[in-house]
């Protein structure tokens, strides 16, 4: 898949986006129904023919990209974002240098693929199966992302399937990062570029 700055820019929204949603649930109980979509079809789009295939269209990426354009900064909300970012990132560098997970996982994802002909995605069930695998494959690695919100929303099972879901859609975007050559360096120098890259997509829209 190419590396370009629109890659890594619409790569870094899914990761953005996964967060953001991360932050809605916890808070709330619910959060954009569109881009909670958009985040789970990407984990079980194993075979894409583009970066933006993983996730449909440049709209469905809407809520990451104004994340990526406004979210990343010194208010709480923004450096909670970047917390859940820099986590991301950091249990995705673990997760791919195992091949033996790397591969559970993909065994796993399969399972799920086959399960969709007999649930809908946003089926409680499919919910709690994607969590699972979270909860089972990816987190043991470390370090555990501590996901801060409203203490009775959190309690709720059914969130905590919603947030498990999200944040293996932000493993995803990791990855799909790393696989079109985003690098440590684009997030410190080229933050701009991909914030301006960003804001040209949103104003298309």
């Amino acid at each position: 898949m190419a590396n370009t700055l629109y890659d890594r820019t619409i790569a870094f929204a899914g990761i953005c986006q996964a967060v953001a949603l991360v932050q809605q649930v916890a808070k709330n109980g619910h959060c954009d129904s569109d881009a909670f979509e958009t985040s789970l079809k990407a984990i079980l789009n194993t075979n894409p023919s583009s970066t933006l295939n993983v996730f449909g269209r440049e709209s469905d990426l809407k809520l990451g990209l104004e994340c990526l354009v406004k979210g990343i900064d010194s208010t709480p909300t923004g450096s909670e974002i970047t917390r859940y970012i820099i986590s991301l990132m950091a249990l995705e560098r673990k997760l791919s240098s195992r091949n033996d997970t790397m591969s559970q996982l993909g065994d796993r994802l399969q399972t799920l693929e086959r399960q969709l002909s007999h649930f809908d995605l946003l089926d409680e069930q499919m919910i709690s199966n994607l969590a699972s695998v979270y909860l089972d494959v990816v987190s043991p690695i470390g370090p555990r992302i501590q996901v801060t919100g409203t203490p009775s929303v959190l309690q709720q099972t059914s969130n905590q399937h919603k947030v498990r879901a999200l944040l293996l859609s932000g493993i995803r975007s990791a990855v799909l990062w790393r696989q079109i050559g985003g690098k440590r360096r684009h997030l410190i120098f080229g933050r701009k570029k991909m914030v301006e890259q960003a804001q040209i997509l949103l104003a298309r829209m």
